[in-house]
């Protein structure tokens, strides 16, 4: 390299242990000098692809340093593979010279081998049956658990409770009854005092629906 260009490879070198100290040991970064393209590796921190230094320039630089000078554009973000057939994401950025002129470049490589297995693993545990979603609510106490499942029945009438028929009144306590709403305890006052009746009312609603579930579910006989 020439002396006036030593600042610029200087550089590069502190980047390229800077990057490896970050992103650690699957990392790697090279620093290339082209004045000689048979031993251009002038510096290497980190050790993934198992180079030395004084190893030779890869060949997808060269073939774009074959496009020109002022044609030749930073490589970002490919996929490359070790020798041992590890894959890596790579990066190559060209350094140039106060007249702009490609001189070298720093080359980043990460192994990304032990990344794709764990996410292989990781897709495996966050995977679920698209086709058997379930709405689940998660709440802080029993009061909230009741108010958001009447919340739920009431809000398709479209009507304030105290507007509702029986029948309506009825329908809303079956809905609430199939989502296991009076399993809780207490939820029977609080029905019955937003759908305006008393917790007797609601038990003879109850009742009710048990007739007609059992009603429905009584074979007929020819």
């Amino acid at each position: 390299m020439k002396k006036k260009d030593q600042h610029i490879f200087d550089f590069a070198i502190r980047t390229a242990d800077m990057l490896v100290k970050m992103f650690g040991p699957h990392c790697e970064v090279g620093v290339h000098d082209f004045s000689d393209f048979k031993k251009s590796l002038i510096h290497l921190a980190g050790n993934v692809t198992g180079r030395s230094i004084g190893a030779p320039i890869t060949d997808l630089v060269l073939n774009e340093l074959a496009k020109g000078n002022n044609v030749a554009e930073d490589l970002a973000n490919y996929k490359t593979q070790t020798p041992k057939g590890n894959v890596m994401k790579s990066s190559t950025v060209f350094l140039r010279d106060e007249n702009d002129k490609i001189i070298g470049a720093l080359c980043m490589n990460y192994d990304i081998s032990l990344m794709m297995q764990f996410g292989g693993v990781l897709e495996t545990l966050t995977n679920f049956n698209e086709e058997d979603t379930k709405d689940e609510t998660f709440f802080t106490s029993v009061q909230d658990i009741v108010h958001e499942m009447v919340e739920q029945v009431l809000q398709p009438f479209k009507k304030a409770p105290a507007s509702m028929t029986i029948d309506e009144k009825i329908e809303a306590v079956k809905q609430l009854e199939e989502k296991g709403t009076f399993l809780i305890k207490g939820a029977n006052e609080y029905v019955a005092s937003i759908l305006g009746v008393s917790k007797f009312t609601i038990y003879n609603y109850l009742q009710k629906i048990k007739v007609m579930n059992e009603n429905e579910n009584t074979p007929e006989y020819v």
